[in-house]
Order: structure tokens, then sequence, then C-alpha cells
């Protein structure tokens, strides 16, 4: 599902929002999530997960095409933790 997508569908499911408010504050969320997410905070969802982000070291690679070594730097990757009830769901609906 993408953006417009997601924004339509809650659109269809709010009858009451118009589809330019439902699309305001999905966008507005989603620049919350990243802005909080920036700052080094932690997002919890209680019952969906958690956003966090982790820290990886430098180290040295290499190209699996080539085969060159390649110096990677230190960085943060956000990882997401699903809750439990959303791990429950996916489960039952994929059996």
């Amino acid at each position: 599902m993408i953006l417009s997508e997601l924004t339509a569908s809650i659109a269809r499911k709010q009858t009451d929002l118009k589809a330019q408010d439902t699309t305001l504050a999905v966008k507005t969320l989603i620049t919350l999530m990243r802005e909080t997410l920036a700052s080094g905070e932690r997002i919890e969802v209680r019952g969906f997960g958690s956003f966090e982000l982790r820290q990886y070291e430098a180290r040295v690679a290499r190209n699996p095409r080539t085969g060159e070594v390649v110096d990677l730097p230190e960085r943060h990757r956000v990882y997401f933790k699903p809750g439990k009830e959303l791990r429950q769901r996916v489960n039952a609906g994929m059996q």
C-alpha cells in the first residue's frame, strides 16, 4: 500500500472527514515520526510496535560483484519491532 492508497482507504472509512484532511493527518504523522527518530528518540505504539534507532559501527566490507574492499562508515538505521497484537494478527491472517 502506498501513501495515496492509505489516505484514500482512511477517507472511505471515515466519511465525516474530507480526503484532504486525511492526507494532511497522515503526512503530519509521518513528519512527526521522522523528526522524532532523527532526534534519537524512540516511538512506541501499543498494539502495533516500536521504532528505534540502532547504531552500526564502521567496518570494512567487500563488493560481492567485484571483490573490491569498501569502507563503510558508522551509521544509524531505523529498527521496527512489531508488537504482540500485530504479530498475532499477521500470523493468523497468513494461515
